[in-house]
């Protein structure tokens, strides 16, 4: 039972790891069994689905890693999640030495016509991530029309930033973008309270 269980996680990670560094497109059978090192047959026996069964089982995988660290954050404060946020990031781009990026991106832009049907598997994720910024950001007292946009703005902003960084092959986009949603974040949570409410218009755009 451990050793079929190792096999699929070797094939998981395989699956992940070639998102993230070649896209979704690249996730083929004969790609991750060359990565993880298994038989072919092991394809099969634990995902019977084929290539759209392991490459939709890895992409959750990779969704809920992340959403782990982020609902795992929480504890830090709205700024100690950011910046734990940035600091897995910028571990993960000097670890491939910039070759990698999300896999959950590489499945939202790059996939290919058979991965159609991960689109709303990859909007679920993108819900979780930001439903855990929002809960952050709400138990300091930031209004939820407030922190739904804010938690908006540091998905995207750091998700394009890895992009960047892969490109220039430095996390200084990540780390401008990161002090720039430092600034944000702490200007909204400065503004005291008023008679239950932030003063100053919480409803304007950012």
């Amino acid at each position: 039972m451990g050793a079929r269980s190792g096999t699929r996680e070797r094939m998981l990670v395989a699956a992940v790891e070639l998102m993230r560094e070649r896209g979704a497109g690249s996730v083929t059978v004969d790609a991750v069994l060359a990565r993880s090192q298994t038989p072919r047959g092991s394809v099969y026996h634990h995902f019977p689905g084929g290539r759209a069964e392991l490459v939709r089982e890895a992409l959750i995988r990779a969704g809920d890693t992340i959403g782990v660290i982020i609902e795992d954050a929480a504890g830090r404060g709205a700024l100690g999640a950011l910046r734990f946020f940035g600091e897995f990031w910028t571990a993960m781009l000097r670890a491939s030495d910039f070759t990698a990026g999300c896999p959950v991106v590489s499945v939202a832009v790059g996939g290919g016509p058979d991965d159609d049907e991960l689109g709303p598997v990859v909007a679920a994720i993108f819900d979780r991530w930001h439903a855990g910024l929002v809960a952050t950001l709400t138990a300091e007292d930031i209004p939820r029309e407030r922190a739904e946009p804010l938690a908006t703005l540091a998905v995207a902003a750091m998700e394009g930033a890895v992009v960047l960084c892969r490109v220039h092959r430095s996390t200084a986009p990540l780390d401008a973008i990161l002090a720039e949603l430092e600034e944000t974040f702490t200007a909204r949570l400065a503004r005291p309270l008023v008679g239950g409410h932030h003063p100053g218009g919480w409803s304007r755009n950012l």
